[in-house]
């Protein structure tokens, strides 16, 4: 599990603000998130023509960020950050320009150490196809070191996304403007 960022610097009276916010009853009328209005469910359709290992293999889709496909992008539910490689970035070609210096270490990639992003970058990412898809902007932290994914999305994601994943079937579920967007893992 990674965790950390702005989290992780909170003096201990934050900490208790932010508890109390969490668990604060609210009697007033709640306001909808926009596409919550769309039920994700797994049935017998989405079932693979075999499971192996269930739970065994993780979620690699093929995104687009901004006008890159990524062929190696890892769906982590376990992760409090999406990960962007210092390579991938080069190899997308984007302008250094666009780096902010605001990211702040964290906990959980490289076992007993904290993990210092070298930056932070907003990034349109898509996912669906060209009749039904959804286009948000995600903050990345970029990392120096090497991974074997170009891109690691984890909890920011599947928020921003309001996205469901299945690890027994290998499929990510979201709403999109055209019905369900259903993405399974690439081969």
């Amino acid at each position: 599990m990674i965790f950390g960022g702005h989290a992780a610097h909170l003096t201990t009276s934050q900490r208790k603000r932010e508890l109390r916010e969490v668990c604060t009853v609210s009697t007033t009328a709640p306001s909808c998130l926009k596409w919550s209005e769309s039920a994700i469910t797994f049935d017998r359709q989405d079932h693979p023509d075999r499971i192996l290992n269930p739970r065994s293999y993780p979620l690699i889709v093929d995104p687009i960020i901004t006008e890159t496909c990524l062929s190696k992008v890892l769906m982590d539910g376990g992760s409090s950050h999406n990960i962007l490689y210092a390579e991938t970035i080069a190899l997308m070609g984007i302008n250094k320009s666009r780096l902010s210096n605001d990211a702040l270490p964290f906990l959980g990639v490289v076992p007993g150490h904290r993990a210092h992003p070298l930056w932070q970058i907003d990034l349109p990412v898509c996912f669906g196809t060209p009749d039904n898809f959804r286009r948000q902007v995600l903050t990345f932290d970029v990392v120096g070191f090497h991974g074997i994914y170009h891109v690691i999305l984890g909890r920011p994601c599947y928020a921003k996304f309001i996205a469901i994943l299945n690890y027994t079937y290998l499929k990510l579920k979201m709403p999109g403007p055209n019905g369900i967007i259903t993405i399974s893992t690439t081969s």
